[in-house]
């Protein structure tokens, strides 16, 4: 297995405590989509919920990206953690007080979106720079792992406390979950960067220096594209998983639970078939990433029809493992391509394009079902991304 990062000492401190936050991360999508869906039981606004959350990271997260790759990444770590232990506080605060009402959840759901849309190129660049460039790789598919880990176990632990202690015990719970990687960042010493030009540069003559490399490498170019792609279809139709838990199968919070841990279990799953795999090398997007998102997007029509839970649950543990192997290897063939100094502003385009994705698929996706209805939406959807796809894979070939 590709695991040569955990001889570091200070990423292994990073991943300890990256568990708690990221455990923390997925409660909270799915406690505070659980409280969309009783609200209104309407897909529209859980999915409305889902893009006011993303929707910051298509605006904001390349500005951001020029700020990580000026600044110091260590103390931009610590204030976006904390920044997202106060939303998750408040989660809980308005929550216990009863005004969590729509434009609330809305608000809320925004700015943990901007805090997010900061924190992912900090991620992106601090995690490289704790070992050698030669376990870059390493990081990226232990990174997701744990990611993966902590998105199968949160939102299990999230639908049983909701179940069985109610939401204000389960936004508690998230709350003190921060506090471990805030601990652990505090410890760390991520290496300089190469160069200190980009803090040299004009902020916008940053921000163009990020987006020309992104045009003149068509390897990035193309893994943009192709991330923007099943993110809208894959993960959008993942974010709608309180409409099928309840509005499909009356599965209530538990069953919210289950569904987000099948996508978390098909997600790890994922990653520990990238560790088995052999290391990625400079130059080129695996072949078996274009099959996988093609097989998801396949799947979606089924989810559709579907009138088991069980295949249903089957389903979609598949849609979470082909979003996070295409993800990993994805975000592999980017960063293996960059230097530290340029990371910032790379990963937070790749971030952008996943997130925003995710988010124009959850609101489409949404007012589609409450349009059309649920199978309907999904058939259309997932012959839709067949057609866009295919074409993209025959001129590959």
């Amino acid at each position: 297995m590709n695991i040569s990062a955990l001889s570091f000492r200070d990423f292994r401190i990073y991943l300890v405590g990256n568990l708690f936050a990221s455990n923390a991360l997925w409660m909270q999508r799915v406690t505070v989509g659980w409280i969309a869906w009783d609200l209104t039981s309407s897909a529209a606004f859980v999915g409305f919920v889902a893009f006011a959350n993303f929707a910051p990271s298509m605006i904001a997260g390349p500005l951001f990206g020029v700020l990580i790759d000026r600044v110091q990444v260590k103390q931009a770590a610590l204030v976006t953690q904390f920044l997202s232990f106060v939303i998750a506080l408040g989660f809980y605060v308005f929550f216990v007080f009863g005004i969590l009402d729509e434009l609330v959840i809305l608000l809320l759901s925004a700015f943990s979106g901007l805090i997010v849309s900061a924190h992912a190129p900090v991620r992106m660049s601090l995690a490289p720079r704790l070992v050698d460039r030669a376990s870059v790789a390493s990081v990226v598919t232990l990174g997701a792992i744990n990611f993966n880990l902590a998105r199968l176990t949160g939102p299990a632990v999230g639908g049983w406390l909701i179940a069985f202690w109610g939401v204000s015990a389960a936004l508690f719970i998230q709350v003190l979950c921060y506090l471990p990687f805030l601990f652990a960042i505090s410890l760390l010493q991520p290496r300089e960067r190469s160069s200190s030009e980009t803090s040299k540069e004009a902020f916008l003559t940053a921000l163009n220096s990020g987006i020309r490399l992104v045009r003149k490498s068509p390897l990035i170019f193309q893994a943009l594209l192709i991330t923007a792609l099943y993110s809208f279809l894959i993960r959008g139709a993942l974010e709608l998983l309180p409409v099928i838990a309840d509005g499909l199968f009356s599965k209530g919070a538990t069953g919210l639970g289950l569904l987000t841990s099948c996508a978390g279990f098909g997600a790890l799953l994922a990653g520990m078939v990238k560790a088995l795999l052999p290391s990625q090398i400079n130059g080129g997007i695996p072949k078996y990433v274009l099959a996988s998102v093609l097989i998801g997007i396949a799947m979606m029509p089924l989810v559709g029809l579907s009138n088991s839970w069980m295949l249903t649950l089957l389903c979609i543990s598949y849609l979470g493992f082909a979003g996070t192997l295409s993800g990993i290897s994805l975000q592999t063939a980017i960063q293996i391509e960059l230097e530290d100094n340029f990371r910032g502003r790379v990963m937070s385009l790749w971030t952008m394009a996943g997130i925003g994705g995710s988010a124009a698929g959850a609101i489409a996706l949404g007012a589609l079902t409450d349009y059309l209805g649920f199978t309907l939406a999904f058939s259309l959807a997932g012959s839709l991304g067949i057609i866009i796809l295919a074409p993209f894979i025959l001129l590959r070939r």
